[in-house]
């Protein structure tokens, strides 16, 4: 069988990974800072003026 490269590629250990993305909050605050490193701005005019809409959780 074929060695799967993706296996076994470098990461976080699983106690770290969970100590840093362990709750929603935590992978969407990491996600927004690595989409948005600068925080949350227009990619035209720069204004930094935004509303957050939450979905509706069923």
């Amino acid at each position: 069988m074929a060695m799967n490269r993706i296996q076994f590629q470098p990461g976080l250990p699983l106690p770290a990974f969970q100590a840093q993305f362990g709750t929603e909050e935590q992978c969407a605050e990491a996600l927004e800072a690595s989409h948005w490193p600068q925080g949350l701005r227009c990619p035209e005019c720069g204004n930094a003026d935004y509303y957050l809409l939450k979905g509706r959780k069923t």
